[in-house]
């Protein structure tokens, strides 16, 4: 503990501190108890408390504490039951109870059973977010027991509830960060699985599938593909995770040159593209397009008897609409999608884009992307 009163250089240092040491991504509840430390040594505090909430699942736990066990504290409470951590959120200040005004700010129960004599209530919050509160206590004696927080003191408190809202929300975005990094690698093996495997499966399970006995070597190219199916399935989860999602990896090549391509690998069927010399597409959206536009072509010739295939690009307000439509669906074709649609569809979500896809009677199927257009 101190005597005195907290500058914004001293919590200053402290953010810095705790961010240079790495231990922001630290599991469990040590982060939270360093902060219930500080507010205890640079607030001249006895023991503290800081409790989190999620507005998600309306939930208040405790997350750490100094001088004083985690255990002893309710996990769900006391905050969420007291109006005086809803005032210091609100009115974003520090309040402070004592004597025989805690009794009415906090449940009698946890005042008798934590043997508490003052009660200082610090918000927690930053740009408008409110994370919580850090609960405090004096435990002033003597000549200073009813000598209440002075104006530097109080500020003090305040910046402090402000480095901890700050050290909560970057130990918040190096989790998202981290989560966002894990659902990037999982979303690259489930589409190298696909492309690389099932395509493979799918052509030896048609071959099989196929009326009379095959032919030795039919039998041989099964036996081949299988084969080669494995080797990628064992190379695909052998693979360091890390590489990124499918959107990071080098493109050496555009959607329009992508598109000729196709037309000319498709020149069995009548395969148009309608779109305008003027109509740019955003270069950072590039290859998310051509993922999506590669695999509604797939899975038209797979999937369907198309006599056409009609690629449209064109604008859509804020945004550039890219169709994709065939006119081979029958009557009694599925009318879900394949993985790779789906994937394509959650990716495109990281970039603010949506994937469409479905039947249109009688006879065709569409696959639309919608991309956003940057700020002018």
């Amino acid at each position: 503990m101190t005597d005195a009163p907290t500058s914004p250089l001293a919590a200053l240092h402290l953010l810095v501190s705790m961010l240079g040491e790495g231990e922001i991504a630290a599991p469990g509840a040590s982060f939270y108890d360093r902060l219930a430390e500080a507010v205890c040594r640079l607030g001249a505090m006895r023991r503290a408390a800081v409790y989190l909430s999620d507005d998600v699942h309306r939930r208040v736990w405790a997350a750490g504490s100094h001088g004083i066990d985690l255990e002893l504290l309710a996990t769900d409470g006391p905050v969420q039951a007291i109006p005086l951590a809803l005032r210091a959120l609100a009115q974003d200040e520090v309040i402070e109870v004592a004597d025989a005004a805690v009794t009415t700010e906090l449940p009698c129960g946890e005042v008798q059973r934590l043997a508490l004599t003052d009660i200082t209530c610090i918000p927690v919050s930053a740009g408008g977010s409110h994370y919580g509160v850090v609960l405090a206590e004096r435990g002033l004696t003597g000549g200073d027991a009813d000598r209440p927080l002075d104006d530097a003191e109080r500020d003090g408190l305040w910046t402090l509830g402000k480095v901890c809202a700050l050290a909560a929300s970057a130990r918040a975005a190096t989790r998202q960060q981290e989560r966002a990094r894990n659902l990037g690698d999982r979303l690259d093996l489930a589409r190298d699985v696909h492309e690389r495997v099932i395509q493979r499966l799918f052509g030896v399970t048609l071959a099989l599938g196929a009326r009379g006995d095959l032919t030795a070597p039919q039998r041989e190219r099964c036996a081949t593909e299988l084969q080669q199916a494995t080797e990628e399935l064992r190379l695909t989860i052998q693979r360091p995770p890390g590489r990124g999602t499918a959107r990071d990896h080098d493109v050496d090549t555009t959607l329009r040159a992508e598109l000729a391509r196709l037309a000319a690998e498709h020149a069995d069927i009548g395969f148009s593209v309608a779109w305008p010399d003027d109509l740019a597409l955003p270069v950072a959206l590039d290859p998310l397009a051509q993922t999506v536009v590669a695999e509604a072509v797939r899975n038209a010739r797979k999937h369907a008897r198309p006599t056409a295939i009609a690629i449209t690009v064109e604008p859509e307000q804020d945004a550039i609409a890219i169709d994709v439509v065939n006119d081979g669906v029958g009557p009694d074709a599925p009318a879900g999608a394949g993985v790779g649609l789906r994937l394509a569809a959650f990716e495109a979500l990281e970039f603010g884009a949506a994937v469409d896809f479905g039947r249109l009677p009688p006879d065709r199927w569409h696959v639309r992307l919608v991309v956003p257009l940057p700020p002018s």
